[in-house]
């Protein structure tokens, strides 16, 4: 099988995860507008791939003010996108322990551009998805500790909980629809995302970008919707958190749909 969807919208495509899915996509002949802060990686992306198969837009999402603006104008210039990929996200360390040594401004920037930002995004781009006479999709990069949160990074793991969640309950508000709500959760990669315990250490936490990028798009052009890579502690007793946790939603959907 393959990916179906032929043009991406990646937000978060110089760096890191979403960069290495945005050249495997154009790889696999696959359009992709990227979109960053940084023009000068955006425009090292089009100059490698060509813009043909490659173009770039500037915009901060956590300008939430700004997104449905950003929305539109991104749609009039490609409405072909049948594909909405948030990969975008930050991590910080802090220590709850220590109230006065945490900015709570920074914090609360982190839960903004982790979850409401994107949230922000899905709402804005959702009915253009909606009424392509084709099939379409969300694709978002989660993480594994948002199922088992990591203390020493308490903004991400909760803001990530919270995506995860939100990600559920968009799926299942879908159900029956042309548009496919896709989640994928990685493991630590070995990327700028841990660049705040230094850069030489940082980058080499976790699996290798090219390996998970591999698995995770094998896991795409399989049509599955729930990505897992790696896990937290015993791969058995990770993955059976995950099958009974999923079973628990789709049970207490079943009820909620019967009760309105």
């Amino acid at each position: 099988m393959s990916f179906i969807y032929k043009h991406v919208l990646l937000i978060g495509a110089t760096s890191g995860i979403g960069r290495g899915m945005a050249d495997r996509f154009i790889k696999e002949g696959i359009k992709v507008t990227a979109v960053s802060r940084r023009k000068d990686k955006l425009d090292q992306f089009v100059n490698q791939h060509g813009e043909e198969k490659a173009k770039s837009i500037v915009f901060d999402i956590s300008r939430t003010d700004a997104t449905s603006q950003f929305a539109a104008d991104t749609l009039e210039a490609s409405p072909d996108i049948d594909c909405l990929f948030l990969n975008a996200g930050k991590q910080g360390h802090y220590d709850l322990s220590k109230p006065a040594s945490i900015d709570l401004a920074t914090f609360n920037a982190e839960v903004h551009l982790n979850f409401t930002s994107l949230v922000a995004l899905t709402h804005a781009f959702l009915p253009h998805l909606q009424a392509k006479g084709s099939l379409t999709s969300i694709v978002i990069t989660g993480t594994n500790i948002a199922i088992v949160p990591a203390f020493m990074v308490p903004a991400y793991s909760a803001s990530k909980a919270a995506l995860n969640a939100y990600m559920f309950c968009l799926r299942e508000a879908l159900t029956g629809s042309n548009v496919k709500v896709i989640d994928i959760s990685p493991p630590a990669v070995q990327t700028e995302l841990h660049d705040y315990i230094g850069e030489e250490r940082g980058r080499a936490i976790g699996m290798p970008l090219k390996d998970f990028v591999e698995v995770a798009y094998k896991g795409l052009a399989a049509g599955s919707d729930q990505i897992i890579v790696g896990s937290i502690g015993p791969e058995d007793h990770f993955n059976d958190i995950i099958t009974k946790r999923r079973a628990a939603f789709d049970g207490l959907s079943k009820m909620m749909r019967g009760a309105f």
